[in-house]
């Protein structure tokens, strides 16, 4: 649903209520005023959202990617902020597709903004995965600074010094990553 039809149908509940007061029910009216309360929660908080976050929570990637397709424009249903978080979910539930799909959508919800750190850490860290994985060793290096910059609760801290051993590995062997179970010929 569109952001200004949500603030259409609080306006009309809140002439309800007012209507109700006018007329001496009062109970009416604050059950009317409890109702228009609602359609303003779910502009600044998207049900879509509030959706994926849930099963996030419960580790369900593949609904929280059904409850994501549900949102089909997003510049018209979701703040700017929120279309950061949109973003930043469509890429970490939809990391199975390839990495540069990932990247490109971990880039716009960074340039749209993440309200917090940990997430920020969380997509400079796929960023520089990213970066390793196309072999740009220096980009990936910048990003990790950037993830530990903002990885205050120490959340990614095991993958930042896993991709740091990578970095290494590169560093040693220039010509890329050595796998020792290869046959030479």
């Amino acid at each position: 649903m569109p952001n200004f039809l949500k603030l259409v149908i609080a306006g009309l509940l809140l002439a309800g209520s007012v209507t109700w007061f006018v007329f001496g029910d009062i109970g009416w009216g604050i059950l009317m005023l409890f109702a228009a309360a609602l359609p303003v929660f779910l502009f600044f908080f998207n049900e879509f959202l509030l959706m994926v976050l849930w099963r996030m929570r419960k580790q369900d990637v593949e609904s929280a990617g059904r409850w994501l397709a549900k949102i089909k424009n997003p510049d018209s249903q979701l703040h700017k902020s929120q279309r950061g978080y949109y973003y930043y979910l469509c890429a970490i539930t939809q990391a199975d597709k390839g990495i540069t799909h990932s990247e490109t959508l971990m880039k716009k919800a960074l340039s749209l903004g993440l309200r917090f750190d940990h997430d920020k850490a969380v997509a400079y860290v796929n960023l520089a995965a990213a970066a390793m994985a196309k072999g740009r060793k220096q980009e990936a290096e910048r990003l990790l600074a950037d993830a530990q910059k903002y990885n205050k609760a120490g959340l990614v801290d095991e993958q930042v010094k896993f991709l740091k051993q990578q970095i290494k590995k590169v560093q040693q062997n220039p010509g890329g990553f050595y796998n020792p179970n290869i046959r030479r010929r």
